[in-house]
């Protein structure tokens, strides 16, 4: 998908309608509840007890086995910087696409 390097939108900073650059954002894998994570977890003491721990508790077994394909597209994760006062507001939500490219305005 071709979109263009900047777009006129509203800086809730400046409070006025201001030129943004656009520019993609690499996302993070986070890995809260990768099987290390959830040991140290627990070691710190979370999900210990009586009662629904919620997602501290034990992982359904089949989650193991379960064989899912990556989907072909990601969602976009975009920033918009404003011109003026430089501050950087992130997209309110992400649409789905294969490639995101960046073209010079006619």
């Amino acid at each position: 998908m071709k979109l263009p390097k900047t777009r006129k939108r509203y800086c809730k900073h400046c409070k006025k309608v201001t030129i943004h650059k656009i520019s993609t954002v690499k996302g993070k894998d986070r890995g809260s509840l990768k099987k290390g994570s959830i040991q140290r977890a627990m070691k710190r003491g979370r999900g210990r007890g009586a009662g629904n721990k919620g997602k501290w508790g034990s992982k359904p077994a089949i989650a193991a086995f379960k064989r899912v394909g990556s989907k072909q597209t990601k969602k976009s994760n975009l920033k918009y910087i404003c011109a003026e006062c430089g501050k950087a507001i992130l997209q309110n939500k992400g649409f789905r696409a294969k490639k995101i490219e960046f073209k010079e305005q006619e």
